[in-house]
C-alpha cells in the first residue's frame, strides 16, 4: 500500500483534534456518564482479561485509534507477517517467531522449507535432552548426574530464559539448580560458580554465532573451570550449544550432537521459545514447556483472526501509541502482582525498547514524532512503598499496566486477597483520585489538604486471569511480543533490527586491547575517552593486590 507519512493521516489528524478535546475530561467524568463503561471496555482472549476502562479514552477515541491502525496498514502487515514476507526490512528477513509455537502438524514454508518441520525436530532434539538431565541417564566426566545447569548468554539469550524460569519455577524441579550469567563482569560468573561442583555442573553456550563477546568471554572463562577441575576431555560432557555455528560449536569441544540450532528469523528477543528456551526445558519439563508453547500459538491465532475492534494486542498496541505520541507521556510501567513475574519488566524492557526504540522510518527518513515509550516495572506490593508516590501525586503520567492473578499458587492465609485488593485499590485510585473535598470530610487541617490531594485521571490497564500457568505465560509474552508489533507498525518503523547496539561494542573492541596493552598504547579518541583509558591503567596498576 502506498506510504503516507504518520503526521500525514488522515486519521492522525482527526486523532490530534481530538485530544484537544479530551485532554481536559477526567476519568470521574467518563465513569458518571456511562454505567456500565467498565464492563463494556473489556476483551478476553487466551485466557487473558484485559479492563482497559480506566484509560482517558471514549468510544470515539478507539474507533479513530482503530481507523489509524487500518490506515497505518497493520491488518495488512500482520497477513504479511504471518506470510512469511520479509517484513525486517534493513536486513531483508522475514519474523517468523510465531512459527517456534505452531502444532507439529502445521506448515510454513520459506525458500522453499517447512520451518515449522525444522522447529519440531530441535523441539524433539531438546526434548531428549532435557529428559536425560532429568532422569540422571546424562553422566558428567566423573559419572556423576548432573545436577547444576548454568545458562551462559546475554539479551535475548538471557532475559528470556531468566525471566521464564523465574516465572514457571512453581513447575521446576527443585533438586536441580539453575543459574543465569549473561554481565562480562567477573563477578557475575563467580558468584554463579562458587559453591558448586564441577563435577555436577553443565553449561548452555547460548550465542547465534557463538562469537557473542560477553557470552564467548563467560565460555571461555567456565570452559577453564571446568578442565581445570576435570580435564580437557570433560568438555563435551559439561557444555552443550545453542548456536547455529557448527565449526565455532567443535572448536570449543562441544560435539555437533549437543548443539541446539535456532533460524535467522528469530530474532533474540523474540527466542524464549526456541531453543534459546532450553534451560527453561530443562527446569520444568518438555510437557510444561509445550503447553507455554500451546500458549503463544493461542495468543497468535487470536491475534492473526480477530477483528481489530476486539483485539487484544491492538487495543493495548494502539494505547500505548495514544499515549505516547498524543498525550505525548514519556514512560510505561508493567507492575505484575505475582512475585513468580518478578523478572517480567526487565524482559519488557528489551522487547519493546529494543524493539521500537528507533528514529527511522522504513523508507529511510527521520521521525519526527516520538516512538518506544520507556518501560519499567517492578512486582507489586513492593513498588507501593517505593514509587508509587510519583505515580499518584508526581508531575509525570505513567500509564500503567498491572497484571494479576485470582488464584495463587502458593495459597497462605489472606496473603493472596490482600494482594490483589492493592491491584483493584490502586487503579481505582490512580484513576479517580481523592478531591479536596473529600480531603475535608476525612477532617484534615486546612494547611494539609492540599498535601493529600490525589488528582486522578492516571490511566491503568488490568489484566487478570485465573492462575500463572506455563500456557498464561506464553499468551502473556506473545500478546506484548504483537503490542509492540503493531505500535512499531503505525510508526513505520522496523521492529526487528537493533543496529544501535552494534556501535558500542565496534568501539569496546577498539578499546579493550588498549585496557590490557603492557606497554603505553596510542590513544587517537576524543579528551574524554583518552583520558579515561589512561586513569583506568593507573588506577588499574594500582590496585593489581585487589582479589588475591
Amino acid at each position: 500500500m502506498p506510504f503516507t507519512p504518520l503526521r500525514q493521516r488522515s486519521s492522525w489528524r482527526a486523532l490530534t483534534a481530538h485530544h484537544r478535546e479530551l485532554a481536559s475530561i477526567h476519568l470521574r467524568e467518563l465513569f458518571s456518564t456511562d454505567a456500565n463503561r467498565g464492563e463494556r471496555l473489556t476483551v478476553e482472549a487466551a485466557g487473558l482479561y484485559l479492563d482497559y476502562s480506566k484509560n482517558r479514552i471514549t468510544d470515539e477515541t478507539m474507533r479513530l485509534l482503530f481507523n489509524l491502525a487500518n490506515e497505518s496498514g497493520v491488518p495488512v502487515r500482520r497477513d504479511q507477517m504471518f506470510k512469511g514476507v520479509h517484513i525486517n526490512v534493513s536486513e531483508n528477513r522475514a519474523d517468523l517467531s510465531f512459527a517456534l509455537r505452531m502444532p507439529k502438524d502445521s506448515s510454513v514454508i520459506l525458500d522453499g522449507v517447512d520451518v515449522v518441520a525444522q522447529v519440531h525436530g530441535v523441539l524433539d532434539q531438546m526434548t531428549k535432552f532435557s529428559n536425560s538431565i532429568r532422569s540422571g541417564e546424562w553422566r558428567g566426566e566423573t559419572g556423576l548426574p548432573i545436577k547444576n545447569i548454568i545458562n551462559i548468554g546475554i539479551g535475548g539469550s538471557d532475559l528470556g530464559p531468566v525471566m521464564a524460569y523465574e516465572a514457571l519455577r512453581h513447575y521446576s524441579r527443585r533438586d536441580l539448580t539453575f543459574r543465569f550469567v549473561s554481565n562480562v563482569d567477573s563477578t557475575d560468573l563467580a558468584e554463579a560458580l562458587r559453591d558448586l561442583d564441577p563435577a555436577e555442573t553443565l553449561f548452555i553456550v547460548s550465542s547465534k554465532t557463538f562469537s557473542t563477546l560477553e557470552t564467548l568471554t563467560n565460555a571461555q572463562s567456565a570452559r577453564e573451570w571446568i578442565v581445570g577441575s576435570l580435564g580437557e576431555e570433560s568438555v563435551a560432557k559439561h557444555f552443550v550449544a545453542v548456536s547455529t555455528h557448527e565449526d565455532r560449536v567443535r572448536e570449543f569441544g562441544i560435539e555437533s550432537t549437543n548443539m541446539f540450532g535456532f533460524w535467522d528469523w528469530v530474532g533474540g528477543r523474540y527466542s524464549m521459545d526456541s531453543a534459546i528456551g532450553l534451560s527453561t526445558m530443562v527446569a520444568i519439563g518438555p510437557e510444561n514447556f509445550m503447553e507455554m508453547l500451546a500458549g503463544f500459538h493461542e495468543m497468535d491465532e487470536h491475534f492473526r483472526t480477530t477483528p481489530i475492534e476486539r483485539n487484544l494486542p491492538v487495543i493495548m498496541g494502539m494505547l500505548a501509541v495514544w499515549y505516547r505520541n498524543f498525550f505525548e507521556f514519556p514512560t510505561a510501567g508493567v507492575m505484575p502482582y505475582d512475585q513468580y513475574l518478578k523478572r517480567l519488566p526487565a524482559y519488557l524492557q528489551q522487547l519493546t525498547m529494543e524493539s521500537n526504540g528507533k528514529h527511522v522510518t522504513n523508507e529511510g527518513d527521520r521521525v519526527d514524532y516520538d516512538t518506544s515509550a520507556i518501560y519499567w516495572g517492578e512486582p507489586g506490593t513492593n513498588g507501593q512503598h517505593s514509587f508509587y508516590q510519583l505515580i499518584h501525586q508526581g508531575t509525570t503520567i505513567i500509564p500503567l499496566d498491572l497484571i494479576c492473578f485470582a488464584n495463587s499458587l502458593n495459597p497462605l492465609g489472606e496473603h493472596h486477597d490482600i494482594l490483589s485488593s492493592n491491584v483493584f485499590a490502586q487503579a481505582q485510585a490512580l484513576a479517580f483520585g481523592k478531591t479536596a473535598d473529600e480531603v475535608h470530610a476525612d477532617g484534615s487541617l486546612e494547611d494539609i489538604v492540599a498535601n493529600r490531594v490525589m488528582e486522578g485521571n492516571r490511566p491503568t490497564n488490568v489484566l487478570l486471569a485465573e492462575v500463572l500457568t506455563p500456557r498464561i505465560l506464553g499468551a502473556l509474552v506473545a500478546l506484548y511480543e504483537h503490542s509492540v508489533f503493531v505500535q512499531g507498525t503505525v510508526w513505520g518503523i522496523d521492529s526487528f533490527d537493533q543496529w544501535g547496539v552494534e556501535l558500542g561494542k565496534i568501539l569496546a573492541a577498539k578499546i579493550t586491547p588498549e585496557l590490557l596493552s603492557e606497554s603505553e598504547p596510542t590513544l587517537d579518541h576524543d579528551s574524554s575517552t583518552s583520558t579515561l583509558i589512561r586513569r583506568y591503567r593507573t588506577l588499574k596498576k594500582n590496585g593489581e593486590h585487589y582479589g588475591n
